[in-house]
């Protein structure tokens, strides 16, 4: 590919730059930041490991300047406050959301015809806003969540059965956020089902921790995480640059999927070059939809603060 972008040169936005240029996944990779110097800084801080990691990508900062954005394939967009101390991911709407629907316009004013990745919090609202802001095919406009959910509950995993966690297939579904729901059913280990590795209380235990991973972060940190965000919406790209129609959960538009519709919500996707190509549906049990169906009503309390503020 020859250009992708990313908005935020904050943690998560220069750690996922720094996994792009490592992976050599374009010609160049543009950082932007609104805070003079630092996404030229960071920018230029690793593009001086590419000898060292063995990479060709060049990696450019700039301070507000869209312009040198023209022409991106895939634009990851971090921007936006992070979480603090007693802080949720929804208390964050209400400074977010000006700041998506601003760098949505700005970037798709050069870049009209770019994918869309959004990492801001609370993600599944901000994805919609962008969507929204942009006036794009919602196949062109989606989150990155459940892999960085996923991923955290394969850790957890693989530390209760000190097993490698690239063995470990999980899948998580709903919200990115306390009501998300990892799906222990369609969980294992290299095909074995971890309901018969690990008892149902331990089981339990891991998917209230994973609920609450980003949190237990924030309240260890003092800030939200970095470099596993940092790293999926990586992951994400790399999807689509490549065209590996990979399966990946993402937090993608419903319109009907799962009796859900006009809702943001993490799902099992096809991913490739052209964005999301397919919503896969799989079955659920009754506990499960029901999960489901509240993670549902979590994000639509926060869409309606967003509807109230009258951004669009």
């Amino acid at each position: 590919m020859k250009k992708i972008t990313v908005i935020g040169a904050g943690n998560v936005g220069a750690t996922c730059a720094n996994v792009i240029a490592q992976k050599d996944l374009a010609r160049e990779l543009v950082l932007v930041d609104i805070k003079e110097g630092v996404a030229e800084g960071k920018a230029l801080d690793i593009w001086q490991t590419s000898s060292i990691n063995n990479f060709n990508t060049r990696v450019v900062g700039v301070t507000n300047d869209y312009l040198k954005t023209k022409g991106s394939g895939v634009v990851v967009i971090t921007s936006g406050i992070p979480r603090k101390p007693g802080m949720s991911r929804d208390d964050l709407i209400k400074t977010n959301a000006g700041i998506v629907k601003d760098v949505t316009e700005k970037v798709l004013k050069y870049s009209p015809d770019a994918v869309l990745i959004i990492v801001s919090n609370p993600l599944d609202v901000m994805t919609y806003c962008a969507y929204l802001a942009s006036n794009k095919p919602s196949t062109k406009v989606f989150g990155m969540a459940g892999e960085l959910d996923t991923a955290r509950y394969r850790a957890f995993i693989a530390n209760a059965l000190d097993v490698s966690p690239k063995d470990i297939l999980s899948l998580s579904l709903g919200g990115h956020g306390d009501t998300m729901v990892p799906l222990p059913r369609y969980t294992s280990v290299n095909g074995i089902p971890i309901t018969e590795l690990l008892a149902k209380e331990e089981i339990d235990k891991i998917v209230e921790r994973t609920k609450f991973g980003g949190g237990e972060l924030v309240n260890l940190m003092g800030t939200s995480a970095w470099y596993a965000p940092g790293a999926a919406a990586a992951q994400m790209v790399e999807a689509i640059v490549d065209d590996q129609k990979r399966i990946f959960p993402v937090c993608a538009c419903l319109n009907g999927e799962y009796g859900l519709k006009d809702i943001y919500m993490g799902v099992p996707v096809i991913l490739g070059e052209e964005g999301i190509k397919k919503i896969i549906q799989i079955d659920l049990n009754k506990d499960e939809k029901k999960l489901l169906n509240d993670s549902a009503t979590a994000v639509r309390k926060v869409m309606k603060v967003l509807d109230d503020m009258k951004v669009f």
